[in-house]
């Protein structure tokens, strides 16, 4: 019996490149909540973010952020219990970030627990990373200045793929790397899959009991730790095989969940 759904956003419940959600969903996640199925949004962004995209459910649902790095109970965005949280070696974090700006084009983007940190952004940048996702921003001089734990860095870049090629010999096996969108290369100690279990593990509920949605790299941990997997259609193809449950739209096939739940 499904008791948890854990569902990436962008390129999964929204396209890439959208600002926002289709708002039938929040209707959906009450609907599921009644029915005892709770939904936590699973993402590499920020959790001050995510809760204005999810705002009128904001505090009905849990939060895996920053690929799994940290993971929010329900709760108002002051109270919410922290379930889950896996911090990077600080010194191997800073180092990346430094290997990450010396690429070229390329800018290292250093996650807290709910603050972007962004050191040498041109202002323009800053502005538009703001607009794009709606985190906290702290621009420093200095990135050894943080004094939180670093959960992510990633490379803000315009080719992931040749960012993966260059940072990977050294950083690939330190970290956790992949692919989180068109301009975003992440890399964490835990992964979306760690975030899902320690959550699973706060719930008491059973990992097969989970459905995720999903429709790129970082989220194949994910995926092959849910006991009901789905990926989105228009996923690379090289990912078609491994799940076969595909679909078009995820509202759509939690529709057909609540119709088997609320007979």
């Amino acid at each position: 019996m499904v008791k948890l759904i854990a569902s990436d956003i962008d390129g999964t419940l929204m396209p890439y490149g959208e600002t926002s959600l289709p708002p039938a969903l929040f209707g959906l996640i009450r609907r599921l909540r009644a029915a005892g199925v709770l939904f936590c949004p699973a993402s590499g962004r920020q959790y001050h973010s995510l809760r204005q995209l999810f705002a009128p459910v904001a505090d009905e649902v849990c939060f895996l952020c920053e690929n799994g790095a940290v993971v929010f109970g329900p709760g108002t965005e002051e109270t919410a219990p922290v379930l889950s949280k896996t911090a990077m070696s600080r010194d191997e974090a800073l180092s990346l970030a430094r290997d990450i700006a010396s690429l070229p084009d390329s800018y290292a983007l250093i996650s807290g627990q709910n603050t972007s940190y962004v050191c040498g952004w041109p202002e323009k940048l800053i502005r538009d990373f703001r607009g794009w996702t709606g985190n906290h921003v702290q621009p420093l001089d200095c990135a050894g200045d943080i004094q939180e734990d670093i959960l992510k860095v990633s490379a803000c870049c315009p080719n992931p793929a040749a960012a993966a090629d260059s940072l990977g010999p050294r950083w690939g096996t330190a970290f956790r790397m992949a692919v989180a969108g068109p301009i975003w290369l992440d890399f964490t100690v835990a992964d979306k899959a760690a975030g899902l279990r320690g959550l699973c593990r706060s719930l008491g509920t059973d990992l097969a009991d989970v459905m995720a949605f999903g429709d790129n790299w970082n989220d194949v941990p994910m995926l092959e730790a849910a006991g009901i997997p789905w990926l989105m259609a228009d996923a690379d193809p090289a990912l078609r095989p491994r799940f076969p449950r595909q679909c078009a739209s995820v509202p759509a096939v939690l529709e057909q969940l609540l119709e088997r739940l609320e007979q």
